[in-house]
């Protein structure tokens, strides 16, 4: 293992954050700080509760959730792209470094910057609302988790892009609505039984509802299900990078 390699892209990377601190930190943790107050303020004055917990309290995994996948894609994306975009990806691929440690200094470094920012947002949401989390550690395997299969998610977007707004398609049209929609701001229960159904074939689903759990012990499915649906997305991620390097689809050309 190269770790001298592993250690360059991944500092570089981490390095590019500090340079992009506004857009990168500052922006997302804003954004969930008008969440609050729209949110707790307009549906919080109407919806007390929740399964028991307040209003304000119970959207708390959303929004860590539609941050963290928002991030973690697009910092991955961006971080391979980049490289592609200014002919610097074939340096990588020449050089003495394997798949393996590509993809550990890139991912990496999206996956540490994704939970910085969820432990941003945990701590800017504690100032609005009273913050309990029953599970920590289970809390933290379930953000790490998340941050880990949303960057090699994003790590593929990257090396499919062919412009800067394909790396935006992903995101904007397709991840954020399946979160709006996949009980961030709401309990699935409260829906009629038919868009109950319907909307357990929402992936987002079982992320939120999983990170819910490990804050209040309540959840729209099981934490077993949430558990084994990430930990499939993460072995379908890695499939799919491996067949992209070993195929050099999008980087031989």
């Amino acid at each position: 293992m190269n770790y001298s390699a592993i250690w360059s892209i991944y500092s570089f990377e981490m390095a590019r954050t500090k340079r992009t601190i506004m857009q990168s930190i500052l922006a997302p943790v804003i954004t969930t700080s008008l969440y609050f107050v729209v949110f707790g303020s307009a549906i919080g004055s109407r919806i007390q509760e929740v399964d028991g917990v307040s209003y304000g309290s119970f959207i708390v995994p959303g929004l860590v959730m539609l941050s963290l996948l928002n991030q973690s894609i697009s910092n991955a994306s961006f971080g391979i792209y980049f490289p592609k975009f200014t002919g610097t990806i074939y340096e990588i691929l020449a050089a003495p470094v394997s798949l393996i440690e590509v993809v550990i200094g890139f991912v990496g470094a999206a996956a540490t910057k994704s939970m910085i920012l969820g432990v941003l947002m945990l701590l800017t949401a504690a100032l609005f609302v009273p913050l309990q989390i029953a599970h920590p550690f289970v809390m933290v395997f379930f953000l790490f988790l998340t941050a880990l299969s949303f960057s090699l998610f994003g790590f593929i977007i990257g090396i499919w892009a062919d412009n800067f707004e394909k790396l935006q398609v992903i995101p904007l049209i397709v991840i954020t609505p399946l979160v709006f929609l996949g009980g961030s701001f709401y309990s699935i229960s409260m829906l009629p039984p038919l868009w109950q159904t319907i909307t357990l074939f929402n992936p987002v689903v079982y992320l939120v509802s999983g990170f819910r759990w490990s804050f209040f012990e309540i959840s729209d499915v099981s934490i077993g299900i949430s558990l084994a649906f990430i930990f499939g997305f993460l072995a379908a991620c890695l499939g799919i990078i491996w067949l992209i390097f070993k195929t050099g689809y999008k980087l031989r050309n």
